[in-house]
């Protein structure tokens, strides 16, 4: 289904926004030396008991597990006591601690998110006590220092000016993506780009869900991802959590944002009370990078949410910033244009956020 959105105009000259062809749209960069190693939780939540530690003491130098609430969520801390994991209960996704990186879009926008943080989706939902299970020391031994492409890696492989990559069979799986095809339907909406580009129609091939439903490509949405598109590109396809045929068939994350909004996938960190501007959420500190935030933004669709992005973290100026396929600049972004991107304050998108979820 069509994700509607804002419907303001935006100016052509947009579309050629000049960049220097050696650092492309964004630039995503590792650091030669990393930092040391300490993540930010800036929501603490509640001790689970009364030390809130089970396993190792990290008063004798060694790994140990705090329990932490609001959500409920264990938290692995080095010897040193700087935090190695946040795992929250009934979700997959794991924030790891890595080598640092920086997220910047100058041609758009000033913010730029240096982080420790690493995204990485677990092979099952985390349960208080999966730590002494085997799967989990398996995938953690296997990711805990790991460099390999994980949420926010796959992200900006599909902002404007990166370079197309390819899998071992030669098929493009990444690349500069756009929001859709132009409209040029003339239809009274106004949009300036249709949506209802899903992730297979930017790969070009058909896509067998588990379902038995096939998605089938559109020509002309060749390489273009809609904002709940590019979720289900860069959380399922490549981060392989598993993807609905529609909103109503199939298990996994739905097609539209309100679809995943509204879904029993996941944790809700930011429950969804409403869509008015009363509705707006304020404990945005329970946010962590790797959530999805979901949005009201347009009334022409009624009692949808109609966007969705992914929090990518806190910018050098101390604000929480978030990635998403945006009609204004035609793909994914962390810019400015058509809304500045954060989720803190009183800008375009900070006000017409409604609902988070952790997957």
């Amino acid at each position: 289904m069509a994700l509607k959105k804002n419907s303001r105009r935006i100016l052509p000259v947009l579309a050629v926004l000049g960049l220097v062809a050696t650092s492309g749209y964004l630039t995503l960069e590792l650091r030669q030396q990393e930092d040391d190693g300490i993540t930010e939780i800036r929501n603490v939540g509640v001790l689970n008991g009364i030390k809130g530690t089970t396993g190792a003491s990290t008063d004798k130098g060694e790994e140990g597990w705090t329990r932490l609430e609001n959500p409920a969520r264990s938290v692995l801390r080095g010897g040193d006591g700087r935090v190695k994991a946040v795992l929250t209960d009934g979700a997959q996704t794991a924030k790891l601690t890595g080598p640092a990186r920086t997220f910047a879009e100058p041609a758009s926008t000033g913010s730029k998110v240096s982080t420790t943080d690493w995204v990485r989706l677990m092979p099952k939902a985390w349960s208080e006590g999966a730590e002494k299970e085997k799967w989990f020391k398996e995938w953690y031994g296997e990711y805990a220092d790991s460099k390999e492409d994980d949420i926010f890696a796959s992200a900006f492989q599909y902002v404007q000016g990166v370079q197309d990559k390819k899998d071992e069979q030669g098929r493009l799986v990444a690349g500069d993506a756009n929001f859709g095809p132009l409209n040029t339907t003339g239809a009274e909406d106004g949009d300036l780009r249709l949506e209802q580009s899903d992730f297979y129609d930017y790969l070009g091939k058909p896509y067998p869900f588990r379902d038995g439903k096939t998605g089938t490509p559109e020509a002309m949405r060749a390489r273009s991802l809609d904002c709940s598109g590019y979720i289900r590109m860069v959380v399922g396809f490549r981060g392989r959590y598993p993807l609905m045929s529609s909103d109503r068939s199939g298990d996994g994350l739905p097609r539209t944002a309100n679809g995943m909004a509204r879904s029993k996938e996941g944790v809700d960190v930011l429950p969804l009370k409403g869509i008015t501007p009363a509705d707006r959420p304020t404990a945005i500190d329970q946010l962590q990078p790797g959530d999805l935030v979901f949005f009201k933004l347009d009334a022409r669709t009624k009692e949808r949410l109609d966007h969705v992005g992914i929090v990518l973290g806190h910018d050098t100026e101390g604000h929480l910033i978030f990635v998403s396929s945006r009609e204004e600049v035609n793909g994914p972004t962390i810019g400015d244009i058509g809304g500045v991107s954060r989720l803190d304050g009183n800008g375009y998108y900070a006000k017409t956020l409604r609902s988070a979820k952790r997957l």
